[in-house]
C-alpha cells in the first residue's frame, strides 16, 4: 500500500507526560513522526498536538484506535483532505554578504517574510505558510548559504463552518 502525508490534530489533558505517551505510541509500533507539535488551547486545562506523518490507509487507520485509546486524548482528527488550514514557521539564519543582501531582501518581500535579526554578516529570516512555501523559501536562499533552520512543524485547525 502506498504511504501518505497525514496530519493529525488531537485535544488532550493538558497534563505532565500526555506528550511522552502520544509520542511513545508512535515510537512502539514503529511509526515515525515527521513532526510535532504542542501547546495549550484557549482551555487552560486542554493542549493542542499536530503530528505529520507518512503511513499506508491501514496503518492510519490503527494509529487513530491507538490514539483514541489513550486515557488523556479527548478527540483526534486527521486533517488530510479536510478544510483546513495549515501553517509552519521557520526561522532560517543565512549569509548575508553586503552584496547579496539586496538580493536577499527582494526574496525574503516575495514571500512576504520578514527579516527579524540582521548582524554584520547574516540575516535571521522568519516566515509562515504552508510546507511548499517554507520549503520553496529555503531553496532560494540556500545559494546565499543557510547557517541554520528551525522550523515549527505543522499546525492545523480545520475550518468551522458558517
Amino acid at each position: 500500500m502506498k504511504e501518505e502525508y497525514h496530519t493529525l490534530t488531537m485535544l488532550v489533558e493538558n497534563e505532565p507526560g500526555v506528550t511522552a505517551r502520544v509520542s511513545g505510541l508512535f515510537a512502539s509500533r514503529n511509526y515515525n513522526i515527521e513532526t510535532i507539535c504542542g501547546a495549550p488551547t484557549a482551555n487552560p486545562r486542554m493542549s493542542r498536538i499536530t503530528i505529520t506523518t507518512r503511513t499506508n490507509p491501514d496503518q492510519l487507520e490503527q494509529i487513530m484506535k491507538q490514539l483514541r485509546r489513550l486515557v488523556n486524548v479527548i478527540k483526534v482528527r486527521d486533517m488530510t483532505g479536510e478544510a483546513s488550514v495549515r501553517r509552519e514557521m521557520a526561522l532560517i539564519c543565512v549569509k548575508a554578504d553586503p552584496a547579496e543582501r539586496p538580493e536577499i531582501r527582494s526574496i525574503v518581500e516575495t514571500f512576504r517574510a520578514r527579516i527579524v535579526d540582521t548582524g554584520k554578516t547574516h540575516y535571521i529570516i522568519e516566515a509562515t505558510g504552508g510546507q511548499e512555501k517554507i520549503n520553496a523559501l529555503t531553496r532560494l536562499l540556500e545559494p546565499m548559504g543557510i547557517k541554520k533552520l528551525a522550523r515549527s512543524g505543522i499546525l492545523a485547525l480545520y475550518r468551522e463552518t458558517e
